[in-house]
């Protein structure tokens, strides 16, 4: 009977969710909808920041029309976002000077090139755990100010704010009451000191940014406010639980103790560990904050896979190998071994531990007795493959290791793919049966600051339904594979 419930929004590169989540850590109620991709030229990504915030309204509105007997038990908004994704709008006024310049977008890259050639990479690197890149959100921001007339004189008059998509939402809900970030997000900007856990002056200097733009900072689980606009059908509930999107699936894994970690499986694949301290690598991974909560940081280690999920398209579309995905997985499974073929998936270059950019796709191994189920099995094992590349240089550079590996995303249906990442990697691979895995993570860390629980312990014994893979392939077996793996790449490097 008194029941409390949790209204996440979920706002993606590709659209927005709004879902009711109760206290058993359920989701009982979503609706979905999509917005614009914009792509003025080629590499070019934005997004319409009102469409976004009018698909929020409208997302939220209508779980509120379909849930009217809940909708008053509803304690809190949280919110999880697509990351570097960044705007910049008129303080007055709200509106936006330019698109959301979006995480994908390249234009920065000579930028890029041109502080790393100053020669900033290692200070940026030592403040912010990042790399210089057009991935992140402070050159996007420059940009925005060195390229809309009027606006960096605008700016450095105190009449513009920025922020992620967060920051945007904050504002918006609370028609302009709060100007706000949570940790996490302020750590994918290259402006944030994450070893002070403050705007950095330095970097702000480096990146030609008026400090008066910023948001403030606050802990992921922190009331940050109350919904104030009068068109939203649900009470003025406060705000709580605001997390970037990759993080907040770390945290819907459980990934609580250092070494846990987790992999989403997309076109590419997001591997995040969670090492609790400040960890350092320089090999192409990035530290980023795990999420703040009770007063404290916590913090992991991510590395991005460009080519995963896209191998298996690749062989689908491209070079029709079988119908469905189902196929797939039964005609690698016949197979006792891959026959000593490697399909390297090195279709934009190689990346971390290799960085070789020019190097390209190739297959290894092929003999006369080589058929189709040989090249598919190849392709998913190669997925395997480079998982393990990752989480050997997470051990190599920082001496944590994996202990477990949770999974999920679309490629983890292919029982043969998880079962071959186990064996490969020598852990056990779980597989969540839960698809919302970043809401759940937002809801979580809003219910904990909303006292609906109590601790992560709590969260803990929530229903977790999940499927097991264990390793089955012996020592020997799984480190003559990976050999084999290393010689197809090193006979590919240019």
């Amino acid at each position: 009977m008194n029941e409390r419930y949790i209204l996440v929004i979920d706002q993606s590169t590709s659209g927005t969710k709004a879902l009711i989540v109760d206290q058993q850590g359920s989701v009982v109620a979503r609706k979905t909808g999509s917005h614009k991709q914009i792509y003025p030229q080629s590499g070019w990504v934005e997004h319409d920041p009102i469409e976004i915030y009018e698909s929020v309204k409208a997302a939220i509105n209508a779980i509120a029309e379909s849930n009217q007997k809940i909708i008053d038990k509803v304690k809190a908004l949280t919110i999880t976002n697509q990351r570097e994704t960044v705007i910049v709008w008129d303080k007055q006024t709200g509106e936006p000077v330019y698109n959301a310049i979006v995480w994908q977008c390249r234009r920065t890259a000579s930028m890029c090139t041109f502080l790393k050639d100053k020669g900033y990479e290692e200070k940026v690197h030592s403040k912010t755990g990042l790399t210089i890149d057009p991935y992140f959100s402070a050159t996007k921001v420059k940009w925005i100010l060195d390229h809309i007339s009027g606006v960096r004189e605008r700016a450095e008059n105190g009449g513009l704010l920025l922020g992620t998509i967060d920051s945007w939402l904050l504002w918006k809900l609370t028609k302009g009451d709060v100007h706000a970030t949570d940790v996490t997000n302020a750590s994918r900007t290259l402006l944030f000191n994450i070893n002070s856990l403050k705007w950095d002056d330095e970097l702000l200097e480096i990146f030609d940014i008026p400090k008066s733009m910023l948001p403030e900072v606050r802990f992921s689980d922190d009331i940050y406010g109350f919904i104030q606009d009068s068109e939203l059908l649900i009470p003025k509930i406060p705000i709580s639980g605001v997390i970037g999107d990759s993080q907040a699936a770390l945290f819907a894994q459980r990934c609580f103790h250092k070494g846990t970690a987790k992999a989403t499986f997309g076109t590419g694949t997001s591997v995040m560990v969670f090492t609790e301290e400040l960890a350092d690598t320089k090999d192409g991974l990035v530290t980023s904050i795990a999420w703040g909560l009770n007063g404290e940081v916590k913090y992991a280690l991510e590395g991005i896979i460009h080519t995963t999920g896209d191998i298996i398209k690749w062989m689908k579309d491209d070079l029709t190998l079988f119908d469905d995905f189902d196929e797939a997985e039964s005609l690698a499974a016949m197979l006792e071994d891959n026959g000593g073929v490697y399909l390297v998936p090195a279709f934009v270059g190689l990346g971390a531990p290799y960085w070789s950019p020019n190097t390209r796709a190739g297959i290894t191994g092929i003999s006369r007795n080589t058929n189709k189920s040989h090249i598919i099995r190849a392709g998913l094992e190669s997925i395997v493959y480079q998982v393990k590349d990752v989480i050997q240089l997470i051990y190599q550079d920082t001496n944590v290791a994996v202990k477990e590996l949770k999974v999920d995303g679309g490629a983890t249906s292919n029982a043969f793919l998880m079962q071959f990442l186990s064996d490969v990697l020598g852990i056990k691979v779980i597989v969540s049966n839960v698809s919302e895995l970043s809401a759940l993570g937002s809801a979580y860390l809003g219910g904990i600051g909303m006292k609906l629980w109590d601790s992560i312990e709590e969260i803990n014994q929530l229903r977790n339904e999940q499927h097991i893979f264990e390793p089955k392939m012996n020592q020997e077996t799984r480190e003559q594979f990976y050999s084999e793996w290393k010689h197809a790449i090193h006979s590919l490097l240019i």
